[in-house]
């Protein structure tokens, strides 16, 4: 059967995360709905990228194999009517034909998360970003995200109940800066584990507002106990804003 990925954004204000769960609304439940309703028979959804309860995304994706018989001639039509079914904080932006075996989750080269602070009271940033009107020491929080790129095992960053195999994980970038309101917090890698970013982030805030040294945080990172890193930064600052695939995957 030919496999689609299915590309969207969402504002996960609303949802009990991204992957279907028993008794919860999810991102996979709403568009499982919206097509069955569309199509009128049940998609099967592999999800690329888990995001958690309140996480939001700019981009991620599903793929599903299309029955025989329900070719999609007009993947824009598609998209218009899937659109007008699902809720206003999910958004279909692309349905593409991939090669047959590919797969949404093995095949992406990388993820990117965005993590955000806002400095001023705004009501308009309330749940894209966490309130934080304290200093900030910019310099410092970089060389702590700049030693995180030299490590490969991210134990201490994972939360407890992880069910993987691995804590090996390659950062390819990480970097912290001002915006036009606050500060964000950019990383990109192979794989992140369940709660990691939110561990990063919320171990660094800590490490830099007790002006740290880069030893010490060294040990944090090499000490593979979740307890010493600090995962209690909100998920509402925490967003999903790009999943990479080698052009091969797609057929254009």
């Amino acid at each position: 059967m030919p496999r689609y990925f299915i590309e969207l954004a969402y504002k996960g204000t609303q949802f009990s995360g991204f992957q279907k769960q028993d008794n919860a609304n999810t991102v996979q439940s709403e568009l499982e709905s919206a097509l069955l309703v569309y199509y009128r028979r049940t998609m099967e959804l592999t999800g690329s990228s888990r995001t958690d309860a309140g996480v939001h995304a700019f981009q991620n994706y599903f793929h599903f194999d299309v029955p025989e018989g329900l070719l999609m001639n007009e993947p824009q039509k598609d998209i218009y009517h899937l659109n007008a079914i699902l809720p206003a904080d999910i958004v279909v932006k692309s349905i593409q034909l991939v090669r047959e075996g590919s797969h949404c989750r093995f095949d992406a080269l990388s993820r990117t998360y965005q993590y955000q602070l806002y400095q001023q009271k705004d009501p308009f940033m309330d749940d894209r970003g966490l309130f934080y009107p304290h200093t900030i020491d910019l310099e410092l929080l970089n060389k702590f995200a700049g030693m995180l790129k030299e490590n490969t095992n991210f134990e201490t960053f994972a939360k407890r109940n992880a069910q993987v195999h691995t804590y090996n994980c390659s950062i390819y970038y990480s970097q912290w800066a001002q915006t036009e309101g606050g500060y964000m917090y950019e990383v990109t890698a192979n794989r992140f584990l369940r709660g990691m970013v939110k561990g990063l982030v919320g171990t660094m805030l800590r490490a830099a507002s007790k002006k740290t040294g880069v030893s010490k945080f060294s040990d944090i990172i090499e000490s593979r106990n979740a307890s010493s890193a600090d995962f209690s930064v909100p998920s509402k600052g925490l967003a999903l804003v790009k999943v990479s695939y080698p052009d091969t995957v797609f057929i254009s």
